[in-house]
């Protein structure tokens, strides 16, 4: 990425804008994350009502994520944003207002289910918006923005959000949480998307089916979603792997826990950083490839390793790997779709690609409990770098050259 390329993308007012009100409520949602809970153990006293109240935010979200992306394509991406951002608003008001006469838990089922619903209606249409903010070339850049920041709050949100319910109780989080939806729905009003997808006269059964035709049309489209379908059956779970790993294996506790996920996204945050300047010196397919290559020897590592500190620097490496093929995934994605499609195939991408990944958790937390944590993820490791030699043989390796093959 050249300087004139970096003056031109911080020059982009409406870009920046954009990033600020994404990182604004990347932050508030950090807020939530440590409030609901805290809410939810304080009204019932029960984990298991946490994780059912998780569930059903994900259930929400899986089921929205084929229609979100129509969505998307036949609505005012701009209109849609801002409607997106006032609703998650007076959702996410409602909790702390009807906590003042007392806790509402079936309130929280009903707002959290709504809320993951809107969150991936918003996180279809902000992958198609940023492709209306930028110029091409620009895409990696800007992405690698975003995600930098993204991951930056990750680990300053849930932190700010902890004293604040301390000192003032969770239910003043929420209402920081309500606060940055309603600043970004003022915000995107600043906004202006360069174009906005017609109006689909198609049933939507077509609709749904125009994203899966145009991935299985596209050679290189094609072979990064089954091979992203293999990269999410075995990584969904590892997260889980390594706070048990370092938890209840090494002994290290709840502030070893926070360590290695600081790791993790501190890796994520350089990947993010440095991701256009590696996609344009060694192209897609060695970021991909060498990416996934990275991400397997950094599961190796973990799973041989006795040394809490060899183990944080594996663990950020896994996170520089998966930022790095996350961005350059989505850029390209960007790069080869029409814009009135985007947002099908958004959709119809994570759909697919997502599918397998509970159940990867599933068989490799389940690995863990019957053979211990070192040989699953010794198998883990070497799948990975598996993957990586067999698409050697696959379009990935030519990126969006490959459209001419």
């Amino acid at each position: 990425m050249t300087m004139a390329a970096t003056r031109t993308l911080w020059a982009n007012r409406e870009f920046s804008v954009f990033w600020a009100i994404q990182t604004l409520s990347a932050f508030g949602d950090g807020f939530s994350k440590v409030a609901v809970p805290l809410l939810v153990l304080q009204a019932t006293g029960s984990v298991a009502q946490m994780g059912l109240l998780t569930a059903c935010g994900a259930v929400a979200g899986l089921l929205v994520g084929p229609l979100a992306g129509i969505l998307v394509d036949r609505v005012d991406r701009h209109r849609l944003l801002v409607g997106s951002n006032v609703a998650l608003m007076v959702l996410l008001a409602s909790i702390p207002t009807s906590w003042l006469f007392g806790p509402q838990i079936w309130l929280l089922y009903v707002v959290m289910t709504a809320s993951s619903a809107i969150a991936m209606v918003m996180r279809v249409a902000s992958v198609a918006a940023v492709a209306g903010l930028v110029d091409r070339g620009q895409l990696a850049s800007a992405n690698g923005r975003l995600s930098t920041s993204y991951h930056l709050v990750l680990v300053l949100g849930p932190v700010v959000a902890g004293a604040l319910a301390a000192s003032a109780g969770a239910v003043s989080a929420m209402w920081v949480d309500a606060l940055t939806f309603g600043l970004a729905a003022m915000g995107m009003q600043l906004i202006t998307l360069r174009s906005s997808p017609g109006r689909h006269a198609t049933h939507w059964r077509r609709d749904m089916l125009d994203g899966l035709r145009f991935i299985w049309r596209i050679p290189v489209m094609r072979s990064m979603t089954l091979a992203l379908t293999v990269v999410i059956f075995l990584e969904l779970g590892l997260v889980d792997v390594f706070i048990f790993l370092v938890r209840d294996v090494m002994q290290r506790g709840d502030q070893g826990v926070g360590v290695v996920l600081g790791a993790s996204s501190v890796g994520m945050m350089l990947g993010a950083c440095l991701t256009s300047r590696l996609r344009s010196t060694l192209g897609f397919g060695a970021c991909m490839l060498g990416g996934w290559a990275v991400l397997g020897a950094g599961v190796l590592v973990v799973s041989l390793t006795e040394d809490f500190g060899v183990l944080c620097a594996a663990v950020a490496l896994v996170g520089f790997a998966i930022a790095v093929t996350g961005i350059c995934s989505l850029t390209l994605r960007q790069e080869i779709t029409p814009e009135p499609m985007l947002g099908r195939v958004t959709s119809a991408y994570w759909t697919v690609h997502s599918a397998l990944g509970p159940i990867g958790a599933a068989v490799l937390t389940g690995a863990v409990k019957e053979h211990g944590v070192r040989g699953p993820l010794l198998v883990v490791g070497l799948s990975f770098l598996v993957l990586a030699g067999v698409c050697v043989f696959t379009p990935i390796c030519d990126g969006a050259d490959a459209l001419t093959r």
